[in-house]
C-alpha cells in the first residue's frame, strides 16, 4: 500500500466537550477499520498491552524530514535518536535508509550496529560516557560527543591506546541555558578546542553540539548560531575539520489539531481528572509538524538578518540532527484489553476502566503528566451511542497507575473485553518506563508490514527482534 504524500485524517470539530481526538495517519486507520479483527487476535494472543510498530510510516517520516532539509538548502545528517523506542525493526529501516542513529549506551551501540548502521553513522552521546563505550565507539570510527575535559583526555587515552583516532564533537552549554548539567562551559570549551589540538594524533575535532529543552525553533537556531561561531574559532585555532553542528533533537510533532489543543489547554482544570490531580504542564499536543519546524529553524535571522541555513552555508557547515519523536510520528500505537469497569458515575459522576497491563507501558507519567490524546473504544459488539465519562487505570496495587487520569468521554460505556488504543506512541510511550513489576512480562512489539489493495495483499506481521 503506498502511503507517502498522504494527508492524515482530520477530527470533526464539536465531536464530543474536551474531547482530544488524536490525528491518524491514513495506514492507521486503515488498519483499524479493514483490519480489526487481525489486531484483536493479535492482542488476544501476544498479551496486553501490546504495541504495534509501523515502519513504513518511520520511513516515510524519514523521507519527508529529509525533503525538509533539502528545500531549505542545507545538508544535514540525519541520526534516529535511538533512545525514543527500543524496536529493532526502526534501526533496520535506518540502515536501510542510509541515516545514522545516535546512542547513549554500549548496549544501544550494539544494536545499532547489528541492525547495519555502519560506525561511521553512529553519534554516541551521554555525559560522562565509560572507557568500553569510548572503546567501541574508537573501534567503529563513531561520532563522539564529549561533556568534560575528563572525558576528552580519557578518550585520547583509549584511542591511543587503540592505535587509532577518535573523531569528537564538543558539546557545549548554550547562551540560552547556562545552568544546564550537559557541556562544556565557555573557559572548559576554548581549553577543549586546545587539548585537541595537542593531542591531534588521537583526537580529530570534527564540530560542535548542545543540549536544548524545549521546542522553539528559534531558541534552536540561536544556539545552532553560536556552534558556527565556536567552529570559526576552533578553525581559526588550527582545528581546520570543525564542520559539524549537532542540533539535537527537539522536532515537535502535532498529535491533535491545534485549535483542539488550544480549546483544551484554555478550559482545562483540575476537576477534568481523576482525584482532581493538578499537572503542571503537558506535551504541546497541538505543535507544529516538523518538517514545518526543521524550514522555520532554517530560515530564523541569526546575523545581522542572515538566515542560519544562509550563514551554515557561507562557511561550509553540515547540520547533524537527532530526531526521535519526529520520525516516530504515527509510526505506531499501543493497545490494551479491558479487564474490568468500575461504574462510579452515580456517585463520582465517572466510571474507571481497568486494563490489563500498566501505565509503565503509555510512559508519560515518567515525566510527570498524563498523555492526553483520547484513546479509541474498539467493540466486539455494538451498542447506541451514550457518552460514557471514564478514566483509565493498570492493574496493579498502585494508587498512581493510571494509564490515562483524564476524564474521557467514550462514546458508549466500555465493557469487560473491549480493547482501548493509544495511538501514535511509539515516541517515547511504548518503553520509555516499561518494567516487568509484578513479574509480567514486557509487552510484545508486533512489526506490521502493510499489505496492497490492488492485489489483495493483506498485512503481514512478526515479532519485533525475529526475522
Amino acid at each position: 500500500m503506498l502511503i507517502s504524500r498522504q494527508r492524515h485524517e482530520r477530527p470533526k470539530a464539536g465531536a464530543r466537550p474536551f474531547a482530544l481526538t488524536a490525528l491518524r495517519h491514513p495506514a492507521v486507520s486503515k488498519l483499524l477499520t479493514d483490519h480489526r479483527t487481525l489486531l484483536a487476535d493479535l492482542l488476544d494472543g501476544l498479551g496486553s498491552p501490546l504495541h504495534i510498530v509501523l515502519p513504513e510510516v518511520f520511513e516515510e517520516n524519514v523521507r519527508t524530514l529529509r525533503r525538509a532539509f533539502t528545500e531549505a538548502g542545507v545538508v544535514a545528517d540525519i541520526l534516529f535518536a535511538k533512545k525514543a523506542n527500543k524496536a529493532d525493526c526502526y534501526v533496520t529501516s535506518a540502515a536501510a535508509l542510509g541515516i545514522g542513529v545516535d546512542v547513549a549506551g554500549a548496549p544501544e551501540l550494539v544494536k545499532a550496529l547489528a541492525g547495519g548502521v555502519s560506525g561511521r553513522r553512529i553519534g554516541v552521546s551521554g555525559p560522562e560516557k565509560d572507557d568500553a563505550l569510548h572503546a567501541l565507539a574508537v573501534h567503529h570510527d563513531c561520532i563522539v560527543a564529549v561533556d568534560s575535559i575528563s572525558e576528552l583526555r580519557r578518550l585520547a587515552r583509549t584511542a591511543r591506546d587503540a592505535r587509532r583516532q577518535a573523531t569528537v564533537l564538543l558539546r557545549c552549554r548554550t547562551a540560552g541555558q547556562p545552568s544546564s548539567r550537559f557541556g562544556l562551559s565557555a573557559d572548559e570549551r576554548r581549553a577543549a578546542v586546545g587539548l585537541c589540538g595537542e593531542l591531534a594524533d588521537h583526537l580529530v575535532l570534527r564540530g560542535f553540539s548542545f543540549h536544548l529543552n524545549g521546542y522553539s525553533p528559534a531558541e534552536r537556531a540561536t544556539a545552532a548560531h553560536e556552534m558556527i561561531e565556536h567552529c570559526l574559532d576552533a578553525r581559526r585555532c588550527g582545528s581546520l575539520s570543525a564542520e559539524l553542528v549537532n542540533i539535537g533533537g527537539g522536532l515537535p510533532v502535532r498529535y491533535v489539531e491545534p485549535w483542539l489543543w488550544n480549546e483544551f489547554v484554555a478550559q482545562n482544570e483540575p476537576a477534568q481528572y481523576h482525584t482532581a490531580k493538578d499537572f503542571e504542564e503537558f506535551y504541546p499536543y497541538g505543535g507544529q509538524p516538523a518538517d514545518q519546524a526543521v524550514r522555520a529553524l532554517m530560515a530564523h535571522p541569526v546575523d545581522g538578518g542572515e538566515s542560519l541555513s544562509a550563514k551554515a552555508n557561507r562557511y561550509g557547515i553540515r547540520f547533524v540532527v537527532e530526531p526521535g519523536r519526529a520520525l516516530l510520528d504515527q509510526a505506531g500505537f499501543t493497545m490494551y484489553r479491558v479487564q474490568q469497569v468500575d461504574d462510579r458515575r452515580d456517585s463520582d459522576g465517572y466510571a474507571i476502566v481497568t486494563v490489563a497491563g500498566s501505565s509503565f507501558s503509555l510512559s508519560e507519567q515518567w515525566f510527570n503528566s498524563d498523555y492526553l490524546p483520547d484513546p479509541l473504544l474498539m467493540s466486539a459488539g455494538t451498542g447506541a451511542d451514550q457518552p460514557f465519562p471514564a478514566c483509565v487505570a493498570g492493574s496493579t496495587c498502585l494508587e498512581s497507575d493510571m494509564v490515562t487520569w483524564r476524564k474521557i468521554g467514550f462514546p458508549r460505556p466500555v465493557r469487560r473485553g473491549d480493547h482501548l488504543v493509544y495511538l501514535n506512541t511509539a515516541g517515547y510511550q511504548m518503553d520509555s518506563n516499561e518494567s516487568p513489576f509484578h513479574d509480567a512480562p514486557l509487552p510484545s512489539k508486533v512489526v506490521l508490514r502493510l499489505g496492497d489493495d490492488r492485489d489483495g495483499t493483506p498485512p503481514r506481521w512478526r515479532l519485533d527482534g525475529i526475522r
